[in-house]
């Protein structure tokens, strides 16, 4: 007797963090999906790249111009989908991918033509080499939440400029966007074999690592970040992890408090503490330390706190309940070990709100988990320090080491208390804003990551590099060559003195020793 057997698709649903409503539902690529898409991306990847760079370039600047035109409509839907304020989406998305398409427009032929290579060796002056820069092939991505246009966005641009195919596996909260990024592309003139979006789950984004990919890029947790290298390990793969913060603030005892508070609030609570770049430990010199929790609590009472498409508001909803939770957690226990809260520390709105209110903690240590894990929320904690050693020893305690500020009227003192700090970057009176440079490498030491997106460094990991030599010379054996010898050994270590040997005299002996070799017989 026959019986039906039903298949379980699996889905992913895209909801407004802010409403709970429903966006869209999706079915998540199949394991063999995900293996189709690598494979066409490898099919068409070698006529991309044949298309030559101008010709790249050239669909870069047309992205960049269609980008700029819809820049409101793709803004409103990351809101929508991501939850942060309107504006935020204009300027920490939008914003950095219109000027990540520019810079690439303008530096990559420059960035990625062969470069030629001098060589020192006085046994190969006689040898033409050269850098060549050549696409891995087909880029995987895979992309979080927290920035669902920029950081797909940015790297997607950087390894098509280089000649890559790329797979995108976006986040099952934020499908959406990557979908957008695709459609923005494909109307730029970049092939559909070319640029390509699997959505899904996390088995959805284990297919795109146990795929036929040449490279890929992951942004998330660390936990995540050790199975994928642990993974990729098991072919070498190359891997590019950025796996978030736990980013100090320094606030020394010159330091202006007003606009160093300012850049504290805005740095913590920026897309509801929801960027690996947030300020999540703020370290400030006593003799500032109560001012500043005076001007922090002001200034976070005034946020405004709500639905991101509301023009008033400053501070969105959370993207998830468990994010929430999380954050829920660490204040917990903060309180529990006798962390002092000035202001927030609870949801704002009936029930299982999303929306959590900015909150400062002052009197925080760290034996507390909110001064040691990622929060990833609106939280900012504080705690005092006297001298500037033990401030860069409390920064540098932690697994973490993305990013990191300085505060201080001193821009000298800043930058040099700024080279002791175990970090990707250290921006002196300003934080958070470096992910919006394009020209700056991002990416962090320890357990923040490996390797860099963004800037010359960034496009540097979208290529293999090799060197390609070529002999002027192509008649002649080498002198290297078999037919060694008593004399010939003598005739080297004279060649050895004459490159390398101390004082006039000695490399004039070994260039007389040496001399002979060039025109030496026997060689086979």
């Amino acid at each position: 007797m026959a019986t039906d057997v039903q298949i379980a698709v699996r889905k992913v649903v895209s909801v407004n963090p802010a409403t709970g409503a429903v966006l869209r539902e999706i079915e998540c690529a199949s394991e063999s999906e995900v293996q189709a898409a690598v494979a066409r991306a490898r099919t068409a990847q070698q006529e991309w790249y044949e298309a030559g760079i101008s010709k790249r370039v050239a669909i870069l600047r047309r992205f960049q111009h269609l980008l700029h035109e819809k820049k409101s409509e793709i803004a409103r839907l990351i809101t929508q989908e991501a939850g942060k304020p309107y504006v935020e989406a204009l300027l920490t998305e939008v914003l950095v991918v219109l000027d990540a398409a520019g810079f690439l427009a303008k530096n990559a032929y420059g960035l990625l033509r062969d470069e030629a290579v001098p060589h020192g060796n006085l046994a190969m002056k006689a040898k033409a080499g050269r850098i060549m820069r050549e696409p891995y092939g087909v880029i995987g991505i895979i992309s979080p939440w927290n920035y669902p246009f920029s950081i797909p966005a940015t790297e997607s641009l950087a390894a098509l400029v280089a000649g890559n195919a790329v797979v995108v596996k976006p986040s099952e909260l934020t499908s959406l966007m990557a979908l957008e990024l695709a459609s923005l592309l494909y109307a730029a003139g970049v092939p559909k074999d070319v640029f390509q979006v699997v959505v899904g789950d996390g088995a959805t984004g284990a297919a795109l690592i146990h795929s036929e990919i040449d490279k890929l890029i992951f942004t998330g947790s660390v936990q995540t970040g050790k199975r994928i290298a642990q993974a990729a390990a098991a072919r070498l793969l190359p891997v590019v992890l950025e796996l978030g913060g736990k980013d100090p603030m320094l606030v020394l005892d010159d330091a202006d408090v007003e606009v160093a508070s300012s850049g504290a609030v805005w740095g913590a609570f920026v897309n509801a503490g929801q960027a690996c770049l947030s300020v999540e430990r703020c370290y400030v010199h006593r003799s500032l330390y109560e001012p500043f929790l005076e001007a922090c609590m002001s200034k976070a009472r005034q946020l405004r706190v709500g639905d991101g498409m509301e023009a008033e508001t400053d501070v969105g909803p959370m993207i998830h309940e468990r994010q929430v939770r999380n954050v829920e957690a660490q204040m917990e226990d903060a309180m529990a070990r006798g962390a002092r809260l000035l202001i927030g520390g609870a949801r704002v709105g009936r029930g299982a709100s999303n929306f959590y209110a900015p909150t400062v903690l002052a009197d925080v240590t760290h034996e507390m988990r909110i001064m040691r894990e990622e929060t990833f929320g609106p939280v900012l904690p504080v705690m005092a320090f006297d001298q500037d050693d033990e401030a860069v020893r409390l920064a540098n305690d932690s697994e973490y080491g993305l990013a990191a500020s300085v505060w201080t009227r001193d821009r000298a003192r800043g930058e040099a208390l700024a080279a002791r700090i175990h970090a990707g970057t250290v921006m002196v009176n300003d934080t958070v804003s470096c992910f919006g440079i394009s020209e700056a490498p991002h990416g962090g030491v320890k357990a923040s990551g490996i390797g860099r997106t963004h800037g010359r460094f960034g496009l540097e990991e979208m290529v293999r590099i090799k060197y390609m030599g070529s002999d002027r010379l192509p008649g002649i054996k080498k002198i290297w060559w078999y037919g060694y010898g008593a004399a010939f050994a003598r005739q080297m270590e004279g060649f050895l003195d004459l490159q390398f040997g101390r004082g006039l005299g000695r490399r004039v002996r070994g260039a007389m020793r040496s001399a002979g070799v060039y025109v030496r017989k026997g060689r086979v």
